[in-house]
């Protein structure tokens, strides 16, 4: 393993750092990266923010999520900087997140892209989400 997994307040982070890590996983292409002000209160918001960092501390990757650490953890984003996808980073902050609220069941919305890497690490799929936008 080459990478470290820590919790961390979302508002301590360098925003241009995690912005990196959005763009570079493709992530960034389905959240309001260009709006700096919004994408600055999703990070700092979170209750609940995990990051993976290489030996020499660059981020490699991050989740935020909102957990009532009880009965269930809502997680928002899961990126991966593409070139370190399918190293295990991804699986290894999804059980990070698991670990802090262990009670809790975990629930996303899958981008597109994704929907047969969560079943890959265990999720099943829940036919009765609802989502209402602004």
């Amino acid at each position: 393993m080459s990478w470290k997994i820590d919790r961390v307040e979302g508002a301590a982070l360098d925003l241009d750092e995690v912005l990196g890590v959005y763009h570079a996983s493709g992530l960034g292409e389905r959240r309001p990266v260009e709006d700096r002000e919004r994408f600055a209160a999703m990070v700092e918001n979170a209750n609940l923010v995990l990051v993976a960092r290489d030996e020499q501390g660059a981020l490699l990757g991050i989740v935020r999520a909102v957990s009532d650490f009880s009965y269930v953890t809502y997680v928002s984003d899961i990126a991966v900087v593409r070139d370190r996808q399918r190293s295990g980073i991804g699986r290894a902050l999804i059980d990070a997140t698991r670990d802090e609220a262990p009670a809790a069941k975990l629930v996303l919305l899958s981008a597109p892209a994704a929907v047969d890497y969560y079943p890959h690490i265990g999720f099943t799929r829940h036919e009765s989400a609802w989502v209402l936008n602004p």
